[in-house]
Protein backbone atom coordinates (compact mmCIF):
# COMPACT_ATOMS: atom_id res chain seq x y z
CA UNK A 1 0.00 0.00 0.00
CA UNK A 2 1.55 3.51 -1.02
CA UNK A 3 1.25 6.16 1.60
CA UNK A 4 0.73 9.75 0.33
CA UNK A 5 3.90 11.29 0.27
CA UNK A 6 2.35 14.66 2.25
CA UNK A 7 1.17 12.20 4.68
CA UNK A 8 4.81 11.22 5.27
CA UNK A 9 6.16 14.60 5.49
CA UNK A 10 3.82 15.23 8.20
CA UNK A 11 4.60 12.48 10.30
CA UNK A 12 8.14 13.54 9.92
CA UNK A 13 7.67 17.32 11.12
CA UNK A 14 5.50 15.88 13.95
CA UNK A 15 8.40 13.67 15.16
CA UNK A 16 11.07 16.53 14.91
CA UNK A 17 9.09 19.15 15.67
CA UNK A 18 7.48 17.90 19.43
CA UNK A 19 10.80 17.47 21.12
CA UNK A 20 11.64 20.67 19.69
CA UNK A 21 8.35 22.36 21.09
CA UNK A 22 8.52 20.64 24.35
CA UNK A 23 12.36 21.63 24.96
CA UNK A 24 10.92 25.41 24.45
CA UNK A 25 7.64 25.43 26.20
CA UNK A 26 8.25 23.91 29.33
CA UNK A 27 8.60 26.85 31.08
CA UNK A 28 9.99 27.40 34.59
CA UNK A 29 9.50 31.11 36.58
CA UNK A 30 13.08 32.94 36.51
CA UNK A 31 11.24 36.72 38.96
CA UNK A 32 7.78 37.55 39.80
CA UNK A 33 6.77 39.78 42.42
CA UNK A 34 3.48 39.16 44.62
CA UNK A 35 2.44 42.46 44.12
CA UNK A 36 2.34 45.30 42.13
CA UNK A 37 5.58 47.51 43.56
CA UNK A 38 5.01 50.18 45.32
CA UNK A 39 4.37 53.73 44.29
CA UNK A 40 3.51 52.01 41.20
CA UNK A 41 -0.37 51.76 39.64
CA UNK A 42 -1.63 49.09 36.88
CA UNK A 43 -3.13 51.21 33.86
CA UNK A 44 -3.65 48.65 30.93
CA UNK A 45 -2.70 45.59 29.22
CA UNK A 46 0.27 46.39 27.36
CA UNK A 47 -0.77 46.58 23.06
CA UNK A 48 0.20 43.41 21.73
CA UNK A 49 2.12 45.60 19.02
CA UNK A 50 3.90 47.67 20.62
CA UNK A 51 7.65 47.18 19.77
CA UNK A 52 10.64 47.38 22.43
CA UNK A 53 14.35 46.80 22.79
CA UNK A 54 14.52 43.25 24.86
CA UNK A 55 17.80 42.62 26.42
CA UNK A 56 19.68 38.79 27.55
CA UNK A 57 22.12 38.29 29.34
CA UNK A 58 23.80 35.27 28.85
CA UNK A 59 25.72 33.51 31.67
CA UNK A 60 29.52 34.63 31.46
CA UNK A 61 31.67 31.58 31.25
CA UNK A 62 34.93 32.41 32.70
CA UNK A 63 33.19 35.09 35.32
CA UNK A 64 34.44 33.59 38.50
CA UNK A 65 38.30 33.81 36.49
CA UNK A 66 36.98 37.82 36.07
CA UNK A 67 36.64 37.94 39.82
CA UNK A 68 39.71 36.17 40.53
CA UNK A 69 41.59 37.97 38.61
CA UNK A 70 39.75 41.30 39.95
CA UNK A 71 40.66 40.15 43.36
CA UNK A 72 44.25 40.06 42.59
CA UNK A 73 44.79 42.91 40.55
CA UNK A 74 43.14 44.95 43.03
CA UNK A 75 45.07 43.52 46.11
CA UNK A 76 48.18 45.80 47.18
CA UNK A 77 49.83 42.61 48.67
CA UNK A 78 49.66 40.38 45.55
CA UNK A 79 52.17 40.25 42.86
CA UNK A 80 49.47 41.31 40.09
CA UNK A 81 48.58 44.44 42.01
CA UNK A 82 47.70 47.06 39.78
CA UNK A 83 47.84 45.01 36.42
CA UNK A 84 44.43 46.09 35.29
CA UNK A 85 42.97 44.16 31.79
CA UNK A 86 42.14 45.55 28.80
CA UNK A 87 38.64 46.06 27.32
CA UNK A 88 39.65 42.33 25.07
CA UNK A 89 40.89 40.58 28.08
CA UNK A 90 37.54 41.41 29.28
CA UNK A 91 35.49 40.53 26.95
CA UNK A 92 37.26 37.23 26.59
CA UNK A 93 36.69 36.47 30.34
CA UNK A 94 32.82 37.57 30.14
CA UNK A 95 31.83 35.45 26.61
CA UNK A 96 29.15 33.23 27.36
CA UNK A 97 30.33 29.73 26.51
CA UNK A 98 29.19 28.42 22.89
CA UNK A 99 26.57 26.20 24.47
CA UNK A 100 24.91 28.75 25.93
CA UNK A 101 24.84 31.05 22.22
CA UNK A 102 23.50 28.02 20.65
CA UNK A 103 20.66 27.25 23.02
CA UNK A 104 19.39 30.76 23.09
CA UNK A 105 19.83 31.25 18.92
CA UNK A 106 17.93 27.65 18.62
CA UNK A 107 15.46 29.56 21.43
CA UNK A 108 14.81 32.62 19.46
CA UNK A 109 14.69 31.15 16.51
CA UNK A 110 12.06 28.95 17.48
CA UNK A 111 10.02 31.98 18.24
CA UNK A 112 10.46 33.59 14.55
CA UNK A 113 13.37 35.83 16.01
CA UNK A 114 16.31 35.58 13.18
CA UNK A 115 19.34 38.06 13.15
CA UNK A 116 17.42 40.76 11.56
CA UNK A 117 15.28 41.51 14.69
CA UNK A 118 19.28 41.54 16.81
CA UNK A 119 19.95 44.96 17.18
CA UNK A 120 23.08 44.68 19.02
CA UNK A 121 25.72 42.51 20.91
CA UNK A 122 28.54 43.65 23.50
CA UNK A 123 31.51 43.30 22.37
CA UNK A 124 31.78 39.87 24.80
CA UNK A 125 28.81 38.85 23.20
CA UNK A 126 27.42 38.37 26.53
CA UNK A 127 24.22 40.46 26.23
CA UNK A 128 22.11 40.65 23.47
CA UNK A 129 19.74 43.37 22.55
CA UNK A 130 16.49 42.38 20.39
CA UNK A 131 14.26 44.33 18.73
CA UNK A 132 10.39 42.72 19.75
CA UNK A 133 6.82 43.17 19.96
CA UNK A 134 4.81 42.63 23.19
CA UNK A 135 3.14 39.50 21.38
CA UNK A 136 6.37 38.12 20.91
CA UNK A 137 8.14 38.68 24.23
CA UNK A 138 4.92 37.59 25.98
CA UNK A 139 4.90 34.05 24.27
CA UNK A 140 9.18 33.69 24.72
CA UNK A 141 8.53 34.55 28.65
CA UNK A 142 5.50 32.83 29.40
CA UNK A 143 3.77 36.36 31.00
CA UNK A 144 1.33 39.32 30.13
CA UNK A 145 3.27 42.58 29.99
CA UNK A 146 1.36 45.52 31.33
CA UNK A 147 1.42 49.62 31.05
CA UNK A 148 2.17 50.70 34.44
CA UNK A 149 2.04 53.93 36.12
CA UNK A 150 4.22 55.88 38.43
CA UNK A 151 2.15 58.94 40.00
CA UNK A 152 4.51 60.76 41.34
CA UNK A 153 6.64 61.25 38.10
CA UNK A 154 4.06 60.32 35.73
CA UNK A 155 6.06 58.07 33.84
CA UNK A 156 4.16 55.17 32.32
CA UNK A 157 6.15 52.21 31.54
CA UNK A 158 5.53 48.50 29.84
CA UNK A 159 6.34 46.04 32.37
CA UNK A 160 5.95 42.31 34.09
CA UNK A 161 5.01 41.14 37.49
CA UNK A 162 6.99 37.92 36.98
CA UNK A 163 8.30 35.59 33.68
CA UNK A 164 9.46 32.56 33.15
CA UNK A 165 12.06 30.52 30.46
CA UNK A 166 12.50 27.58 28.96
CA UNK A 167 14.17 25.29 31.88
CA UNK A 168 16.66 24.42 29.47
CA UNK A 169 18.19 28.08 29.83
CA UNK A 170 17.93 28.42 33.21
CA UNK A 171 21.61 27.73 33.11
CA UNK A 172 22.40 29.53 30.18
CA UNK A 173 20.76 33.13 30.96
CA UNK A 174 21.19 35.27 34.17
CA UNK A 175 18.62 37.79 33.18
CA UNK A 176 16.52 39.42 30.53
CA UNK A 177 15.09 42.83 30.66
CA UNK A 178 12.88 44.72 30.85
CA UNK A 179 10.92 42.42 32.47
CA UNK A 180 10.19 43.31 36.33
CA UNK A 181 12.52 45.84 37.45
CA UNK A 182 10.22 48.99 37.68
CA UNK A 183 13.14 51.43 38.76
CA UNK A 184 13.42 53.61 35.71
CA UNK A 185 15.27 57.03 35.29
CA UNK A 186 12.56 59.06 36.32
CA UNK A 187 11.24 56.78 39.34
CA UNK A 188 14.92 56.27 40.74
CA UNK A 189 15.74 58.57 43.80
CA UNK A 190 18.66 61.34 42.69
CA UNK A 191 20.77 61.49 46.24
CA UNK A 192 20.33 65.58 46.75
CA UNK A 193 18.05 67.66 47.81
CA UNK A 194 17.83 71.79 47.95
CA UNK A 195 18.35 73.08 51.64
CA UNK A 196 16.59 76.46 51.49
CA UNK A 197 17.35 76.24 55.11
CA UNK A 198 21.03 77.36 54.83
CA UNK A 199 21.56 80.60 53.36
CA UNK A 200 23.76 80.39 50.62
CA UNK A 201 26.93 82.52 50.09
CA UNK A 202 27.10 85.89 49.05
CA UNK A 203 27.79 86.09 45.20
CA UNK A 204 29.66 89.42 45.53
CA UNK A 205 33.45 88.24 46.11
CA UNK A 206 35.47 86.01 45.19
CA UNK A 207 36.57 83.39 47.84
CA UNK A 208 40.16 84.13 48.69
CA UNK A 209 42.44 80.93 47.20
CA UNK A 210 43.22 78.36 49.83
CA UNK A 211 45.12 76.70 47.68
CA UNK A 212 48.88 77.79 50.24
CA UNK A 213 46.95 78.36 53.47
CA UNK A 214 45.33 74.69 53.97
CA UNK A 215 43.49 75.86 57.02
CA UNK A 216 39.85 74.90 57.16
CA UNK A 217 37.49 78.44 57.30
CA UNK A 218 34.66 78.39 60.08
CA UNK A 219 32.08 78.96 57.29
CA UNK A 220 32.39 75.47 56.33
CA UNK A 221 30.51 74.23 59.58
CA UNK A 222 27.47 75.39 57.78
CA UNK A 223 28.44 76.08 54.01
CA UNK A 224 30.50 73.74 51.92
CA UNK A 225 32.76 75.39 48.98
CA UNK A 226 35.74 73.85 46.84
CA UNK A 227 38.08 75.72 49.55
CA UNK A 228 36.45 73.89 52.47
CA UNK A 229 36.41 70.63 50.72
CA UNK A 230 40.32 70.77 49.47
CA UNK A 231 41.88 72.42 53.06
CA UNK A 232 39.51 69.48 54.63
CA UNK A 233 41.02 66.52 53.10
CA UNK A 234 44.09 67.66 52.13
CA UNK A 235 44.61 68.41 48.39
CA UNK A 236 45.05 72.41 48.59
CA UNK A 237 48.80 72.10 47.83
CA UNK A 238 48.65 69.34 44.74
CA UNK A 239 48.83 70.40 41.33
CA UNK A 240 47.83 67.54 38.35
CA UNK A 241 50.39 65.96 36.74
CA UNK A 242 49.08 63.38 34.13
CA UNK A 243 45.78 65.38 32.89
CA UNK A 244 46.87 63.60 29.31
CA UNK A 245 46.11 60.55 30.35
CA UNK A 246 43.67 61.02 33.47
CA UNK A 247 40.47 61.79 33.73
CA UNK A 248 37.21 61.58 35.67
CA UNK A 249 34.01 60.54 34.79
CA UNK A 250 30.28 61.62 36.29
CA UNK A 251 27.28 59.21 34.97
CA UNK A 252 24.49 61.58 35.28
CA UNK A 253 20.91 60.28 34.43
CA UNK A 254 17.15 61.89 34.72
CA UNK A 255 17.52 64.08 32.26
CA UNK A 256 19.37 66.22 34.45
CA UNK A 257 22.14 68.55 32.37
CA UNK A 258 24.99 70.15 33.46
CA UNK A 259 25.45 73.68 32.87
CA UNK A 260 28.82 75.39 30.98
CA UNK A 261 27.93 78.91 31.89
CA UNK A 262 26.88 77.98 35.72
CA UNK A 263 30.61 76.26 35.90
CA UNK A 264 32.10 79.85 34.95
CA UNK A 265 30.06 81.37 37.77
CA UNK A 266 30.87 78.79 40.21
CA UNK A 267 34.64 78.79 39.55
CA UNK A 268 34.38 82.62 39.44
CA UNK A 269 33.30 82.34 42.92
CA UNK A 270 34.60 79.73 44.19
CA UNK A 271 37.76 78.57 42.19
CA UNK A 272 39.09 81.11 40.59
CA UNK A 273 42.55 79.74 39.05
CA UNK A 274 39.77 77.08 36.84
CA UNK A 275 37.92 79.62 35.17
CA UNK A 276 37.94 79.61 31.49
CA UNK A 277 38.33 75.64 31.87
CA UNK A 278 35.14 73.22 31.19
CA UNK A 279 34.19 69.69 31.01
CA UNK A 280 33.40 67.20 27.98
CA UNK A 281 29.23 65.37 27.63
CA UNK A 282 29.11 62.65 26.03
CA UNK A 283 25.64 61.68 24.91
CA UNK A 284 24.31 58.51 25.47
CA UNK A 285 21.43 56.78 24.44
CA UNK A 286 19.79 59.57 23.67
CA UNK A 287 20.99 62.11 26.76
CA UNK A 288 20.31 65.38 26.32
CA UNK A 289 22.47 68.42 26.78
CA UNK A 290 20.10 71.25 26.82
CA UNK A 291 22.03 74.49 28.00
CA UNK A 292 18.74 76.63 28.75
CA UNK A 293 17.58 73.74 31.63
CA UNK A 294 20.77 73.42 34.25
CA UNK A 295 20.09 70.43 36.60
CA UNK A 296 20.63 70.46 40.13
CA UNK A 297 21.97 67.28 40.45
CA UNK A 298 24.45 67.42 37.36
CA UNK A 299 25.63 70.86 38.23
CA UNK A 300 26.62 69.87 41.93
CA UNK A 301 28.48 66.81 40.61
CA UNK A 302 30.49 68.36 37.91
CA UNK A 303 31.11 71.78 39.94
CA UNK A 304 32.51 69.39 42.33
CA UNK A 305 34.16 67.17 40.16
CA UNK A 306 35.73 69.80 38.48
CA UNK A 307 36.46 72.16 41.66
CA UNK A 308 38.44 69.25 43.12
CA UNK A 309 40.27 67.72 40.31
CA UNK A 310 41.14 70.98 38.07
CA UNK A 311 42.91 70.71 35.63
CA UNK A 312 41.90 66.87 35.31
CA UNK A 313 39.87 66.39 32.06
CA UNK A 314 36.32 65.59 32.89
CA UNK A 315 33.91 63.48 31.17
CA UNK A 316 29.87 64.71 32.29
CA UNK A 317 27.71 61.27 30.22
CA UNK A 318 24.01 62.23 29.68
CA UNK A 319 22.39 59.02 29.70
CA UNK A 320 18.74 59.07 27.55
CA UNK A 321 16.02 58.86 30.06
CA UNK A 322 13.07 55.85 29.08
CA UNK A 323 10.97 57.61 26.50
CA UNK A 324 8.00 58.06 27.43
CA UNK A 325 5.24 55.35 26.68
CA UNK A 326 3.27 56.24 23.68
CA UNK A 327 0.46 53.34 22.68
CA UNK A 328 0.09 53.96 19.20
CA UNK A 329 3.89 54.28 18.54
CA UNK A 330 5.12 52.07 16.07
CA UNK A 331 9.10 53.56 16.45
CA UNK A 332 10.94 50.51 18.59
CA UNK A 333 11.25 51.99 22.39
CA UNK A 334 14.05 51.46 24.50
CA UNK A 335 12.38 51.13 28.09
CA UNK A 336 15.46 49.84 29.84
CA UNK A 337 16.68 50.73 32.99
CA UNK A 338 19.17 53.53 33.94
CA UNK A 339 22.40 51.35 34.65
CA UNK A 340 22.56 48.88 31.40
CA UNK A 341 22.29 51.77 28.92
CA UNK A 342 25.44 53.36 30.61
CA UNK A 343 27.37 50.46 31.51
CA UNK A 344 26.86 49.02 28.45
CA UNK A 345 28.00 52.12 26.58
CA UNK A 346 31.35 52.89 28.85
CA UNK A 347 32.50 49.15 28.41
CA UNK A 348 32.33 49.13 24.94
CA UNK A 349 34.64 52.15 24.60
CA UNK A 350 38.43 51.40 24.39
CA UNK A 351 39.71 54.13 26.98
CA UNK A 352 37.57 54.67 30.07
CA UNK A 353 38.08 57.49 32.96
CA UNK A 354 40.27 55.91 35.67
CA UNK A 355 37.12 57.08 38.43
CA UNK A 356 33.21 57.59 37.74
CA UNK A 357 30.91 58.87 40.09
CA UNK A 358 26.95 58.25 40.20
CA UNK A 359 24.68 59.57 42.65
CA UNK A 360 21.26 57.65 41.93
CA UNK A 361 19.89 54.54 44.13
CA UNK A 362 16.88 52.64 44.57
CA UNK A 363 15.91 50.42 47.34
CA UNK A 364 17.75 47.27 47.04
CA UNK A 365 14.50 44.75 47.69
CA UNK A 366 12.93 46.76 44.54
CA UNK A 367 15.15 45.27 42.07
CA UNK A 368 15.12 41.54 40.91
CA UNK A 369 17.81 39.30 42.23
CA UNK A 370 18.90 39.00 38.70
CA UNK A 371 18.87 41.79 37.31
CA UNK A 372 20.64 43.29 40.46
CA UNK A 373 23.49 40.56 40.19
CA UNK A 374 23.69 41.25 36.64
CA UNK A 375 24.38 45.16 37.25
CA UNK A 376 26.78 44.44 39.65
CA UNK A 377 28.74 42.57 37.72
CA UNK A 378 28.88 45.02 35.19
CA UNK A 379 30.95 47.34 38.16
CA UNK A 380 33.45 44.35 38.39
CA UNK A 381 33.89 44.39 34.50
CA UNK A 382 34.55 48.37 35.39
CA UNK A 383 36.97 47.47 38.24
CA UNK A 384 38.84 44.92 36.31
CA UNK A 385 39.53 47.53 33.47
CA UNK A 386 41.27 49.86 36.71
CA UNK A 387 38.37 52.11 36.84
CA UNK A 388 37.05 53.12 40.69
CA UNK A 389 33.12 53.49 40.78
CA UNK A 390 31.71 56.05 43.10
CA UNK A 391 28.15 55.29 44.76
CA UNK A 392 26.35 57.66 46.83
CA UNK A 393 25.16 55.50 49.81
CA UNK A 394 21.59 56.93 49.90
CA UNK A 395 19.78 59.81 51.85
CA UNK A 396 17.18 57.86 53.96
CA UNK A 397 19.86 56.47 56.76
CA UNK A 398 18.71 52.66 57.63
CA UNK A 399 15.92 53.25 55.36
CA UNK A 400 13.20 55.33 54.81
CA UNK A 401 9.31 55.19 55.00
CA UNK A 402 7.50 51.81 56.36
CA UNK A 403 10.81 49.94 55.31
CA UNK A 404 8.25 47.42 55.11
CA UNK A 405 9.17 44.03 52.84
CA UNK A 406 7.91 43.27 49.32
CA UNK A 407 7.90 39.54 49.89
CA UNK A 408 3.93 39.64 50.81
CA UNK A 409 5.28 39.15 54.60
CA UNK A 410 5.14 42.97 55.47
CA UNK A 411 8.26 42.65 57.88
CA UNK A 412 9.75 45.90 59.31
CA UNK A 413 13.83 45.86 58.47
CA UNK A 414 16.07 48.00 57.61
CA UNK A 415 16.30 48.73 53.86
CA UNK A 416 19.79 47.94 52.03
CA UNK A 417 20.32 50.56 48.62
CA UNK A 418 20.98 49.18 45.11
CA UNK A 419 23.78 49.63 43.60
CA UNK A 420 25.60 51.01 46.71
CA UNK A 421 24.99 47.69 48.19
CA UNK A 422 27.13 46.09 45.23
CA UNK A 423 30.41 44.63 46.57
CA UNK A 424 32.14 45.81 43.61
CA UNK A 425 31.61 49.79 43.95
CA UNK A 426 32.86 52.38 46.32
CA UNK A 427 29.84 53.42 48.72
CA UNK A 428 30.40 56.87 50.18
CA UNK A 429 28.45 58.50 53.23
CA UNK A 430 27.43 61.73 54.09
CA UNK A 431 29.45 64.12 57.29
CA UNK A 432 28.61 67.59 58.45
CA UNK A 433 30.24 70.08 60.22
CA UNK A 434 34.37 70.57 61.04
CA UNK A 435 36.49 70.70 63.75
CA UNK A 436 35.26 67.68 63.96
CA UNK A 437 33.73 66.11 61.30
CA UNK A 438 30.31 64.27 62.94
CA UNK A 439 28.04 61.81 60.64
CA UNK A 440 25.32 63.52 58.76
CA UNK A 441 21.61 61.85 60.14
CA UNK A 442 20.58 61.29 56.54
CA UNK A 443 23.42 58.92 55.65
CA UNK A 444 22.61 56.11 54.28
CA UNK A 445 24.02 52.64 56.05
CA UNK A 446 23.73 49.23 56.39
CA UNK A 447 24.10 45.30 55.45
CA UNK A 448 22.88 43.84 51.96
CA UNK A 449 20.25 41.22 51.74
CA UNK A 450 21.09 40.28 48.30
CA UNK A 451 25.44 40.31 47.77
CA UNK A 452 27.34 37.94 50.99
CA UNK A 453 30.29 40.17 52.86
CA UNK A 454 33.52 40.38 50.60
CA UNK A 455 35.97 39.02 52.47
CA UNK A 456 37.91 42.29 51.97
CA UNK A 457 35.58 44.21 54.69
CA UNK A 458 35.13 41.22 56.95
CA UNK A 459 37.46 41.94 59.84
CA UNK A 460 36.38 45.97 59.53
CA UNK A 461 33.04 44.83 60.06
CA UNK A 462 32.70 41.48 62.29
CA UNK A 463 34.58 44.58 64.91
CA UNK A 464 31.28 46.33 64.40
CA UNK A 465 28.55 43.89 64.65
CA UNK A 466 30.43 42.47 67.34
CA UNK A 467 30.54 45.77 69.53
CA UNK A 468 26.49 46.00 68.48
CA UNK A 469 25.81 42.73 70.45
CA UNK A 470 21.77 42.08 69.96
CA UNK A 471 21.26 45.85 69.55
CA UNK A 472 18.59 45.82 66.12
CA UNK A 473 18.72 41.91 65.87
CA UNK A 474 16.66 40.66 63.16
CA UNK A 475 16.41 43.85 61.30
CA UNK A 476 19.93 43.59 58.97
CA UNK A 477 21.23 41.01 57.49
CA UNK A 478 24.91 40.74 59.40
CA UNK A 479 26.40 38.37 57.11
CA UNK A 480 25.74 40.99 54.26
CA UNK A 481 28.15 43.34 52.08
CA UNK A 482 28.40 46.21 54.34
CA UNK A 483 28.25 50.10 53.43
CA UNK A 484 29.69 53.03 53.31
CA UNK A 485 33.16 52.30 52.82
CA UNK A 486 34.14 55.98 53.22
CA UNK A 487 32.56 59.13 53.43
CA UNK A 488 33.09 63.36 52.90
CA UNK A 489 30.79 66.06 53.54
CA UNK A 490 27.37 66.49 52.55
CA UNK A 491 25.39 69.48 53.69
CA UNK A 492 25.52 72.75 52.62
CA UNK A 493 27.27 72.62 49.02
CA UNK A 494 27.47 75.78 47.44
CA UNK A 495 25.63 75.09 43.56
CA UNK A 496 25.30 77.88 41.16
CA UNK A 497 22.15 76.69 39.23
CA UNK A 498 20.41 79.18 36.61
CA UNK A 499 23.16 81.87 37.91
CA UNK A 500 22.42 81.98 41.46
CA UNK A 501 24.09 80.03 44.40
CA UNK A 502 21.69 77.84 46.34
CA UNK A 503 22.31 75.34 49.18
CA UNK A 504 22.15 71.24 47.81
CA UNK A 505 22.52 68.83 50.96
CA UNK A 506 22.84 64.68 50.24
CA UNK A 507 25.25 62.13 49.86
CA UNK A 508 25.19 63.00 45.84
CA UNK A 509 27.42 66.08 47.14
CA UNK A 510 29.74 63.12 48.75
CA UNK A 511 30.24 60.91 46.27
CA UNK A 512 31.83 63.86 43.75
CA UNK A 513 33.84 64.92 46.54
CA UNK A 514 35.89 61.21 47.14
CA UNK A 515 35.28 60.98 43.56
CA UNK A 516 37.85 64.40 43.48
CA UNK A 517 39.79 63.26 45.77
CA UNK A 518 40.82 59.56 44.38
CA UNK A 519 40.92 61.21 41.41
CA UNK A 520 44.11 63.29 42.15
CA UNK A 521 45.87 60.30 43.72
CA UNK A 522 45.25 58.42 40.58
CA UNK A 523 47.09 61.55 38.84
CA UNK A 524 49.65 61.02 41.40
CA UNK A 525 50.06 57.46 40.43
CA UNK A 526 50.02 58.19 36.70
CA UNK A 527 52.55 60.69 37.26
CA UNK A 528 54.86 58.39 38.88
CA UNK A 529 54.61 55.57 36.12
CA UNK A 530 52.27 53.65 37.91
CA UNK A 531 48.83 52.19 37.17
CA UNK A 532 45.28 53.69 38.14
CA UNK A 533 43.96 52.38 41.52
CA UNK A 534 40.90 50.66 40.03
CA UNK A 535 38.99 48.87 42.42
CA UNK A 536 39.76 50.54 46.16
CA UNK A 537 38.10 48.50 47.99
CA UNK A 538 40.48 45.93 49.10
CA UNK A 539 43.44 48.42 49.10
CA UNK A 540 40.62 50.64 51.61
CA UNK A 541 40.29 48.14 54.18
CA UNK A 542 44.21 46.72 54.21
CA UNK A 543 47.00 49.04 54.09
CA UNK A 544 45.03 52.33 53.03
CA UNK A 545 42.90 52.36 55.89
CA UNK A 546 44.86 54.57 57.70
CA UNK A 547 44.12 57.26 55.60
CA UNK A 548 41.09 58.48 56.66
CA UNK A 549 39.87 60.56 59.30
CA UNK A 550 37.93 58.61 61.67
CA UNK A 551 34.33 59.31 62.74
CA UNK A 552 33.55 58.81 65.30
CA UNK A 553 30.06 60.30 66.57
CA UNK A 554 26.87 60.99 64.92
CA UNK A 555 23.73 58.13 63.74
CA UNK A 556 22.24 57.63 60.56
CA UNK A 557 18.27 56.86 61.76
CA UNK A 558 15.29 55.45 59.89
CA UNK A 559 12.69 52.92 59.88
CA UNK A 560 11.39 54.08 62.86
CA UNK A 561 14.67 53.45 65.01
CA UNK A 562 17.96 55.32 65.83
CA UNK A 563 19.67 53.51 63.39
CA UNK A 564 23.35 52.78 63.69
CA UNK A 565 26.06 54.88 65.56
CA UNK A 566 29.34 55.91 64.15
CA UNK A 567 32.32 54.95 66.10
CA UNK A 568 35.76 54.20 66.42
CA UNK A 569 36.74 52.14 62.82
CA UNK A 570 34.34 51.00 60.27
CA UNK A 571 30.78 51.67 61.38
CA UNK A 572 27.62 51.79 58.68
CA UNK A 573 27.16 55.32 58.81
CA UNK A 574 30.81 56.74 57.35
CA UNK A 575 32.92 54.07 56.67
CA UNK A 576 36.57 53.88 57.46
CA UNK A 577 35.87 57.81 57.50
CA UNK A 578 36.85 61.03 55.53
CA UNK A 579 39.66 60.87 52.97
CA UNK A 580 42.90 62.61 53.81
CA UNK A 581 44.95 63.20 50.63
CA UNK A 582 48.33 63.57 52.33
CA UNK A 583 48.42 60.71 54.18
CA UNK A 584 46.63 58.45 51.28
CA UNK A 585 49.48 59.68 49.03
CA UNK A 586 51.63 58.23 50.85
CA UNK A 587 49.91 54.83 51.39
CA UNK A 588 49.03 54.17 47.21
Amino acid sequence: MLVPAALVLGFLQLCTATPLQKRWDDLAEKHSWVEIPKGWELVAPAPADHKFELRIGLKQDKFEDLIATLMETSDPYHERYGQHLTKEEVETLVAPHPDSVDAVESWLSFHGIDSSDIAHRAGGGDWITLHVSVAQAERMLGTNYNVYRHPKSGQQVVRTLGYSLPRELHSHVNVVAPTTYFGTIRSMRATSFLQPDIKPVEMKVAEADLSIAATVPSSCATTITPACLRALYNTSAYVPQATTVNKLGVAGYLDEFANRADLQTFFNRFRTDAAGSSFTTVQVNGGGDDQTDPGTEANLDIQYTTGISFPTPNIYYSTGGSPPFTPDSQTTTNTNEPYLDWLNFILAQSTIPQVVSTSYGDDEQTVPFDYATSVCNLFAQLGARGTTAFFSSGDDGVGAGDCLTNDGTKQKIFQPNFPASCPFVTTVGGTTRVNPEVAVSFSGGGFSRYFAQPSYQTTAVNTFVTGLGTKFSGLFNKTGRAYPDVAAQGNGFQVVIGGRVSSVGGTSASSPTVAGVFSLLNDFRLANGKTSLGFVNPLLYSTASTGFNDITSGSNPGCGTTGFTAGKGWDPVTGLGTPDFLKLQKLV
